[in-house]
């Protein structure tokens, strides 16, 4: 999931002042391990590796902490774990990359690996003879950098169109499943405080997530965002603003602020991920139903981006410890632990394989898993240059929703710079 709108322009503020990322010189063995005396050694008899990880919160954390141990078990080693805020990974990283003390596993959200990667700080995964075979093709891609494989993903998510099962049956409503029946449908559950449809629109990489799918699905593609299928895209949100079907504050909403105004009942429908089950499975009397997010047109292609985190083992200069981190990074994404995580935390297995395994395990994550062969990386284009792209686009969505500004236009201005 996307947890954050600044870690990127962080990090290339510091990859640009020279923070030390590669840390191939420095010794490993005399590696800081968070005060638990774990030195390097062969076969891990008395080793203790770090893992680095953002799932602060329950379930999360809970659930990758017991697949995280058993793995170290596997392997032979104890894991001394820390779990910080997602907003807080990426300045932690630097941090710890500057003081030597970069840990031996670390998770990054998938779209951050091509940067961390670039810089030299990862270890490519063949070397430990790791391969991603049998992946998702858009998975693999989001983990490689110049042609070496850097992390493995277990796990995925992306975003789907939630409807409150009892307001569209009350108005008479099914579940949309193109852009013309999507305006009808908002259009129709739109009544006093209540909105047909919320999403967000907020001016972080979040909006641009929820943009994405419309974007791509109408054919936009992020190296070029001033085209007439980004504009036709861009026109249809501005549409279900200015037609009152959406609240003007998306352009102020988080995804999380999204799903509480759904839950709330004062939206009919939501943007989200399968992230805020949990939350909505707590709300009293709330029935809902998941479907793709509508098409352009009968018929076209859903393309929506996918979520989720990928495992990797950075360069600390101890090869013997390396080794290790890449047994527990191999193991959190062996077959078993795929679906264990899918059918715990609601996310979908990054093996095709897997994917019926899952679903029949947690039925409510079908509709994100039929999109699975149709998820795209964020980064798989421009790599490392994604950051720029996906600031132009939340950029141009804001300045069309809140400045009034022609799609077309605002989309080329974006572009730009201007």
């Amino acid at each position: 999931m996307v947890r954050r709108g600044t870690s990127h322009r962080a990090l290339t503020a510091a990859l640009a002042l020279g923070v030390p990322l590669a840390l191939a010189g420095c010794g490993g063995g005399d590696q800081a391990v968070g005060g638990s005396g774990g030195g390097g050694g062969g076969g891990g008899d008395g080793t203790t590796l770090r893992v680095l990880d953002y799932y602060n919160n329950e379930p999360d954390k809970t659930v990758f902490q017991d697949v995280i141990d058993a793995c170290g078990e596997a392997a032979g080693v104890a894991i001394e774990r820390e779990a910080v805020p997602g907003n807080d990974l990426i300045s932690t990283v630097l941090q710890q990359s500057s003081s030597r003390t970069l840990p031996d596993v670390l998770m990054l959200d998938n779209p951050d690996l091509q940067e961390i990667a670039a810089s030299g700080a990862l270890a490519p995964l063949s070397q430990f003879g790791i391969t991603a075979e049998g992946y998702a093709d858009g998975v693999v891609e989001a983990s490689t950098y110049d042609g070496e494989l850097y992390g493995l993903q277990p796990v995925t998510n992306t975003i789907a169109l939630f409807y409150n099962e009892a307001l569209l049956a009350e108005a008479g409503v099914e579940p949309p499943t193109t852009w013309e029946e999507l305006e009808s449908a908002a259009a129709a559950l739109t009544t006093g405080d209540r909105y047909g449809l919320a999403f967000s629109a907020i001016n972080t990489y979040e909006g641009t997530w929820q943009f994405l799918p419309f974007m791509w699905s109408n054919g936009g593609d992020e190296s070029d965002i001033a085209t007439p299928e980004t504009a036709e895209a861009l026109q249809l949100w501005v549409d279900l603003v200015s037609s009152g079907s959406a609240s003007q504050s998306v352009v102020n909403w988080s995804q999380a602020d999204v799903n509480d105004q759904f839950a709330a009942g004062n939206a009919a429908m939501q943007i989200n991920g399968p992230w805020q089950f949990p939350v909505l499975d707590a709300v009293d009397g709330l029935d809902y139903g998941v479907v793709q997010i509508p098409a352009p047109s009968a018929g076209d292609t859903v393309v929506a981006p996918f979520g989720g985190e990928t495992w990797t083992v950075p360069q600390t200069g101890d090869a013997d410890r390396q080794a290790l981190a890449a047994q527990v990074v191999q193991c959190i994404n062996d077959d078993d632990n795929m679906v264990t995580l899918a059918t715990e935390r609601g996310t979908v297995p990054t093996k095709p394989a897997l994917v019926d395994a899952a679903v029949e395990a947690q039925p409510a994550i079908e509709p994100f898993a039929e999109q699975l062969p149709d998820l795209r990386s964020r980064t798989g284009e421009l790599g490392e240059e994604w950051p720029t792209a996906a600031t132009a686009i939340y950029t141009a969505v804001q300045d069309a929703l809140v400045n009034g500004t022609d799609p077309a236009e605002a989309l080329a201005a974006a572009q730009s710079g201007s």
